[in-house]
């Protein structure tokens, strides 16, 4: 039976790390986080480049992401920052954080009188956050508490045959447990999607997965381009992978081979257990945003070629699929699954392994990029044009 050592919130989430989640509602006041973080011990800044000037779907989702983001697991008080005439909602993410049982506050850099006063102001809130939640305590809990997101970049031919694969043995390992995973990456599930639809729980999950694939294509297509202009990447090819075809069958292996439940929005968490795909394109930045939104309390994140960023509030686990990119990038990559190209390690090996050191992790263990700070590397997806 599988366990970990986590945070327990008023809402019932379990978090596996502590922080206090400093949010800017806009683009403008990203120097007022990045100064009230860099001031205070504990903190994690939420650093992206959206949040007015944008169409209305748009600012409904960064104001659902940055909610999402202040109720994940591992955020336990939030400060939000509002330049004080942006487009975001920020009462509403005030007010659904705050739902949650958390403690939140609120700044607005405008009606304090500029950037310096509201640094000060922000860094005492800060503070006082810092001191009230660092005395919480972890408590053992049992794995079905899991969240787990998924994300492959950076992809070679080793993704799809080895670190994908060992990825995909823990997520039945984990679903069988009881846990919840999502993975997504729409743009890399295009050319497989017929594999992914056989194993929808329902008809309706299918028409879904189909659904989300067409979208993502007509997305392009509008602009007058092709996806595969741009998938797979210039690194992806470099690495020998041919095709998007080629490149989708091996991302979603990650997925494992148990029942996919639903299909859910880019700023949309799931409402049970089991496997999910989320909706969301290939970039690193959105597609991790998009799995802490859903509630992941850790991310599991293949590789090929050495992709090294980690994510502000949730510590992301790199398996390198490569044995010589694992050596060149030992410092970034976690567990290197290239023992399996080698041939001195199966999937079912690197897989035990990968479990047990992520239930340190989700106990409180540093990832690579935790230990270097490599976390900054966020965006929120939007689909409008800046306007």
């Amino acid at each position: 039976m599988m366990k970990f050592t986590g945070y327990i919130r008023e809402d019932g989430s379990v978090g596996s790390r502590n922080y206090v989640t400093v949010i800017p509602s806009v683009v403008c006041i990203t120097e007022v986080v990045d100064e009230i973080v860099r001031l205070t011990e504990g903190s994690r800044g939420i650093f992206h480049s959206q949040g007015c000037c944008q169409l209305g779907p748009d600012l409904t989702m960064v104001t659902n992401a940055l909610i999402g983001l202040g109720q994940n697991p591992n955020t336990a008080a939030a400060l939000v920052v509002s330049l004080g005439c942006e487009g975001v909602d920020s009462d509403r993410v005030v007010e659904e954080i705050a739902a949650t049982g958390k403690p939140v506050e609120r700044i607005r850099v405008q009606d304090l009188g500029g950037t310096s006063r509201a640094v000060q102001q922000g860094v005492d809130i800060v503070q006082k956050l810092v001191l009230k939640v660092s005395g919480l305590q972890r408590e053992p809990v049992d794995i079905s508490e899991l969240v787990l997101g998924l994300k492959c970049g950076a992809s070679d031919t080793t993704s799809g045959v080895s670190s994908n694969p060992v990825i995909g043995y823990v997520t039945d390992q984990l679903i069988d447990a009881g846990a919840t995973v999502i993975f997504g990456e729409t743009t890399e599930v295009i050319g497989a999607e017929h594999v992914l639809a056989k194993r929808a729980r329902t008809q309706d999950v299918a028409r879904r997965i189909y659904e989300i694939v067409e979208n993502m294509e007509a997305r392009a297509k509008s602009v007058g381009v092709d996806m595969r202009g741009s998938q797979p990447t210039p690194g992806n090819i470099a690495g020998g992978l041919s095709s998007i075809e080629e490149k989708s069958l091996g991302a979603i292996i990650k997925s494992g081979t148990r029942p996919i439940e639903g299909v859910l929005a880019y700023d949309e968490k799931p409402r049970g257990k089991g496997l999910f795909l989320k909706d969301t394109p290939g970039r690193e930045a959105e597609v991790l945003t998009a799995m802490a939104i859903a509630g992941a309390q850790a991310m599991l994140f293949s590789t090929g070629r050495g992709a090294p960023q980690g994510f502000p509030i949730v510590p992301v686990l790199k398996i390198c699929g490569n044995p010589v990119t694992y050596q060149k990038m030992i410092h970034d990559m976690d567990i290197n699954a290239g023992l399996i190209i080698t041939g001195r390690k199966s999937i079912e090996e690197v897989g035990e392994e990968t479990l047990k050191i992520l239930l340190r992790v989700l106990s409180g263990e540093a990832t690579k990029s935790e230990a270097i700070k490599y976390i900054r590397s966020m965006n929120i997806y939007t689909t409008g044009p800046v306007i």
